[in-house]
C-alpha cells in the first residue's frame, strides 16, 4: 500500500461492505485476515476451498468485486490496469504446527 494511502486503506478495511464480505464466504475466502507493516506492505492469509488462482477466478465474476478492486487500485503500486487482487503471489508454506 502506497505509504500516503495507509490510513485510507485502514478506514475502508474497517468498513468492508457487506455484498464483499458475502462474496468472499460465497466463494470460498475463509479465515481471512490482512497485516500490514507501518511502511505499507501488506501481507494476506486465507483458507481457499481449492486454491488462490480458484478463489480469484471465482471472484472475478462477482460485479462487488469489480467495484472493491477499482476503489483499491490507486492504494497500490501494480501495474496500470490491473487490480489489486491479480497482483497477489502465493507463498510456500515452509512449516505448519497445529
Amino acid at each position: 500500500v502506497k505509504e500516503e494511502y495507509i490510513d485510507e486503506y485502514k478506514i475502508h478495511h474497517k468498513n468492508v461492505w457487506s455484498e464483499m464480505k458475502n462474496a468472499l464466504s460465497r466463494n470460498g475466502w475463509k479465515n481471512y485476515s490482512l497485516f500490514m507493516r507501518p511502511d505499507g506492505l501488506l501481507f494476506g492469509y486465507f483458507e481457499a476451498d481449492k486454491s488462490l488462482a480458484d478463489s480469484i477466478k471465482r471472484m472475478d465474476s462477482e460485479k462487488v468485486n469489480t467495484d472493491w478492486q477499482e476503489l483499491m487500485s490507486p492504494y497500490f503500486e501494480i501495474p496500470e490496469g490491473s487490480a489489486p487482487d491479480q497482483a497477489m503471489i502465493e507463498l510456500e508454506e515452509v512449516f505448519h504446527l497445529d
